[in-house]
This record gives C-alpha cells, sequence and structure tokens, in this order.
C-alpha cells in the first residue's frame, strides 16, 4: 500500500512544484519526494524531474523534513522572491561566490528542516566557510516560485560525486526564513532521457 499526501504546491506559469510525503506499507518506507512538471498550452504534462530522498521524523531541531508553512501568501513578491533565491544560490553556494554574504539573504532566526543542519543562521554560515566544504552547487536547472515559495533543482557535487539537488524556501520581508530540501545521487553513466536534469 502506497499513502501519497502533497503538502506543498507550486505553480509558476507553465511549470509545476510538488512537494510530498509517501508512505509504503505503514510506515516500512517513508520518502519525501519532490516534482518538478513542465505543461503545455493545454494543460498537459510534457516533462518530469524527481528527486526522492528518506523522510527524517526529527531534524537537529526537534522538526520533520516535511513539516511548516504550507500557505502561499505575498503573490505580488513573486518575482523579487525568485530573484532573491537565484542571487543567493550563486552567491553563497557556487564555486566563485562570497559566503561571507549569507546575512544578506538569510534571517537571523532561520528555520531549518534539513536532517544535519539546526536552525539559525550561524550553523549554516558554518557549513559555507567551512575549509573542507564538500557540497558545492553547479547550476540551477529549474527555478519555480508562487508568492513567498520557491522551489529550485540544482546540479550539485559532493566531494567529487554528482547529486540532484532541490532545495524549498520559505521568504518573508526580503529574506530567507525556513528551508527543506531533498538530495539524490546522480547515476554514474548514461542515462534515459537527460537523466535527472
Amino acid at each position: 500500500m502506497r499513502d501519497i499526501k502533497v503538502i506543498r504546491s507550486l505553480v509558476d506559469g507553465r511549470h509545476v512544484f510538488l512537494h510530498a510525503f509517501q508512505d509504503l506499507h505503514h510506515g516500512e518506507a517513508q520518502w519525501v519526494t519532490t516534482d518538478f512538471f513542465d505543461t503545455d498550452d493545454a494543460g498537459k504534462i510534457i516533462e518530469h524531474w524527481d528527486v526522492i530522498g528518506p523522510f527524517v521524523a526529527e531534524t537537529p531541531s526537534g522538526r520533520t523534513t516535511i513539516d511548516g508553512p504550507t500557505e502561499i501568501t505575498d503573490i505580488e513578491n513573486t518575482a523579487a522572491n525568485k530573484a532573491l533565491v537565484r542571487k543567493m544560490i550563486e552567491d553563497l553556494l557556487m564555486p566563485g561566490g562570497d559566503p561571507t554574504n549569507v546575512g544578506r539573504y538569510i534571517a537571523t532566526d532561520y528555520i531549518q528542516h534539513n536532517a544535519e543542519v539546526a536552525d539559525g543562521i550561524e550553523p549554516f554560515r558554518k557549513v559555507l566557510i567551512a575549509a573542507d566544504r564538500p557540497l558545492w552547487y553547479r547550476e540551477i536547472v529549474l527555478l519555480v516560485g508562487q508568492g513567498n515559495f520557491v522551489a529550485t533543482l540544482c546540479r550539485a557535487t559532493w566531494e567529487d560525486s554528482g547529486y540532484a539537488q532541490v532545495d524549498i524556501f520559505r521568504l518573508a520581508d526580503g529574506l530567507i526564513v525556513e528551508h527543506w530540501d531533498s538530495v539524490e545521487p546522480v547515476p554514474e553513466g548514461p542515462q534515459p532521457n537527460s537523466g535527472k536534469f
């Protein structure tokens, strides 16, 4: 038995994003699924990307990897929020940026749903400026936003291995205030179609 619950959904022009929880056989396996869809003029799906990661019931700050706000607000800020997230990724997460600029993008009381990083700007800053930092973003493949939420699919590397990285950001007052993510290794070798990307 597979129970699927859509937690968050965003519509941005022809693109749709879904953040879902999957429970297989009453807890035998639990997953967080992040899906991006491209649609045509008739509203039919013409392309799909997904990243699936394990559900974590308790993060370092005592949350799950899916709980938190779901209501879409601030529709008038969609374009500005998308631009801020794009700039944040380029400045903090990609080579050549300046991770000391974290305060320009991230709220001091940043709420974190990552399975390994605690709440607040300081734990995130420590990850960014670590001398042996293993995670780097290489390309923004998709960026979908609606109001106070922005979701991205990025090509990333952890040390020398390729990863598909989905991040969901909630914004307020011009800063990122909350974050969820899902990560999946990119299989080596030739992939059907274009693989994860």
